[in-house]
């Protein structure tokens, strides 16, 4: 299934709000880890997988990348991302991965934040990545943790009468598959997938591991959003680098 549920008007303006804010999840915690872990950019041809408003696409330009190739499939992201991160070595392209069609060894990096979750058939979506790579090229992609994925219904975060959280409640981890959720609005659709099912998909498709992180916030992040601290006792994200190695 591919869904654009970005391009919802209200889905959109809420999601537009909360990245607008400085003081976010993304900003505190996913994206510094994902710079964090980029291989050097300089003279690189990426491709950013899911580019949203377009600020990695933008940052990737800014870190010296000869070329970014940024998909994505809503017309309003990549509007704001033209607007507000238009760059002479970006290409803004109006697709979803599962339809993309990527010259063969054309790109030395492909990053992506926080997709694949959305993605029905993931090990179509890797093969895909991985004809595209160069030799010895790297992927590098963000994804909600699976223990946030797994559950299928109930509150997630178990509190007591006062609304303190007790713990957070894991069910359903081996179901991998769809989930229906409300995010703003009825209907989101995400797949989940365990952390084995992740690693082996970039396994049997031809790529070797080579970092895999569950990012924790700073005392400076806990301190301007201190809801963030429930970071430590579960994570949010994992982040997983890997690297081109063999053909599938």
């Amino acid at each position: 299934m591919k869904q654009n549920i970005y391009d919802n008007e209200l889905f959109f303006e809420n999601y537009k709000a909360l990245r607008e804010d400085p003081i976010n999840y993304n900003e505190l915690l996913e994206q510094p880890e994902i710079r964090r872990m980029l291989p050097d950019l300089k003279s690189k041809h990426v491709l950013d997988i899911g580019c949203g408003m377009g600020d990695l696409a933008r940052y990737c330009a800014e870190q010296g990348a000869a070329g970014v190739t940024a998909l994505d499939p809503s017309s309003r992201m990549l509007q704001e991302a033209e607007n507000r991160n238009n760059h002479p070595v970006v290409e803004y392209i109006q697709t979803a991965l599962e339809d993309a069609v990527f010259e063969k060894q054309s790109y030395d990096i492909a990053v992506s934040s926080l997709v694949m979750h959305y993605v029905a058939d993931y090990d179509a979506v890797i093969r895909s990545i991985h004809a595209a790579l160069k030799e010895d090229g790297i992927l590098l992609f963000s994804t909600e943790h699976p223990i946030v994925t797994a559950r299928k219904e109930g509150d997630k975060w178990i509190t007591d009468e006062d609304g303190n959280r007790i713990h957070f409640a894991v069910d359903n981890y081996q179901e991998q598959g769809r989930r229906d959720v409300k995010w703003y609005v009825d209907g989101v659709v995400y797949y989940h997938r365990s952390i084995s099912a992740l690693c082996n998909g970039l396994i049997r498709n031809g790529f070797s591991l080579e970092e895999i992180t569950e990012p924790m916030p700073s005392e400076a992040a806990i301190a301007q959003l201190p809801r963030i601290e429930h970071e430590l006792r579960r994570p949010s994200f994992i982040i997983l680098k890997a690297r081109k190695t063999a053909h599938p």
